[in-house]
């Protein structure tokens, strides 16, 4: 039980972590999957090479010390947490190595002077407090996706039932449960985790499920990313026949219940979540404005799908920005450059700014779109979005 004391101290500490958090988490990686490797299938390599990984967790030991007073202001952070650790399986007796590493990390880059015993033990008893919460919500997350009709716990085996080429870059693969068995539903926008041997190591891997449900098959559409390990070995080597181990469907950003209009604004693979949710509002008549954003027409997805539900549902409206085209890019696209606040106005439902926005993409492309709805007139609280992609650039 973490005192009052030890809460002020850990309070104490959100300066430095503002200043070196990303250098402590970072040590603590390092440590972490140098020592322990039964822990490494659940980290992705290339996040930690781009420094992805650190930087997530700098800003979450950083909100958790923060908000160390009063946790329920962590609510979101913490609600995606669980669910990201549920659909890559993170067990109870995972934690304790992960603490044991974080507070030799804390040690080791602050030095003996500042984090002294009593920071230690601070920090420890907050991390302990920590645990405890996640551990408890995500016992009760297992147990709902256990006793769900067709659910299961931990990995099952599913067969690939379908693959099909998307785009230049991205392929999809159906997924059937390879003991005949029933499937368990999902909320449009969750996403499932795959456990995957590549190499002669193991990975795990999440990914947005890309279609509505239907009962019998999951799908994923997964781009092909360079030097990605699960990316390519499913590309290159996955094939239709194949058995792969899936966990059960996860995550926390799905559409809402709401009669408003929604906005779905995707920037590169990060399309595959919406495609879902665009079934799902389409399904109950929702007024819908779709809005994607890719390099170019070569690498533009389901396409062919979005224009074929236009046709079918009066109450859908989309529009594609491409950052380049050429005289081979057929169809043109309706606008080219990024998506701007003049194209975003001009695209927006024009009788009402009372709606649900879903965005997603990669971190630029994402903060551009959050500032466009802001000006725009979207209230914060019915605006959510979800980072896809490579940080770096529009893929």
């Amino acid at each position: 039980m973490i005192t009052a004391a030890q809460r002020a101290i850990v309070s104490s500490t959100v300066p430095l972590l503002e200043q070196g958090g990303e250098a402590l988490t970072t040590h603590f990686y390092k440590m972490l999957l140098a020592e322990h490797p039964e822990v490494r299938p659940f980290f992705n390599e290339a996040h930690q090479a781009k420094g992805d990984q650190p930087r997530a967790l700098a800003n979450g030991v950083l909100m958790y010390a923060k908000n160390i007073d009063r946790l329920e202001a962590m609510g979101p952070l913490a609600t995606q947490i669980v669910n990201k650790h549920v659909a890559l399986q993170v067990m109870p007796e995972h934690y304790p190595i992960v603490g044991g590493c974080l507070l030799r990390a804390i040690r080791d880059v602050l030095g003996a002077d500042v984090a002294t015993d009593e920071v230690i033990d601070a920090w420890a008893a907050a991390y302990g407090q920590l645990a405890d919460i996640l551990i408890g919500a995500e016992r009760q997350l297992y147990d709902t996706q256990a006793a769900a009709p067709g659910g299961w716990r931990g990995t099952r085996d599913f067969t690939v039932a379908r693959k099909v080429a998307e785009s230049a870059e991205i392929a999809s693969f159906h997924f059937a449960p390879a003991d005949g068995g029933a499937l368990m539903h999902f909320a449009p926008g969750q996403y499932i985790g795959l456990l995957l041997q590549v190499g002669g190591k193991d990975i795990r891997r999440n990914y947005s499920l890309s279609a509505a449900p239907n009962g019998a098959t999951y799908r994923i559409s997964v781009k092909r990313e360079p030097g990605g390990a699960a990316s390519n070995h499913l590309h290159d080597d996955v094939q239709v026949g194949d058995t792969l181990r899936l966990l059960p469907p996860s995550g926390e950003f799905v559409l809402a219940d709401s009669d408003r209009p929604v906005v779905l604004i995707s920037g590169g693979v990060g399309i595959t979540p919406t495609l879902a949710m665009l079934e799902q509002a389409l399904a109950t008549e929702r007024e819908v404005v779709f809005i994607h954003c890719a390099r170019n027409g070569d690498v533009h997805a389901f396409r062919e799908q979005i224009e074929a539900a236009a046709a079918r549902h009066p109450t859908l409206q989309r529009f594609y920005c491409y950052d380049e085209v050429s005289d081979a890019t057929a169809p043109a696209p309706h606008a080219v450059g990024r998506l701007d606040l003049d194209r975003l106005t001009a695209w927006l439902p024009a009788h009402t700014r009372d709606v649900d926005a879903y965005f997603l993409g990669p971190k630029p492309f994402m903060q551009q779109v959050r500032r466009g709805l802001r000006a725009w007139g979207v209230p914060e609280a019915q605006s959510r979005f979800e980072f896809f992609g490579p940080a770096s650039a529009l893929e």
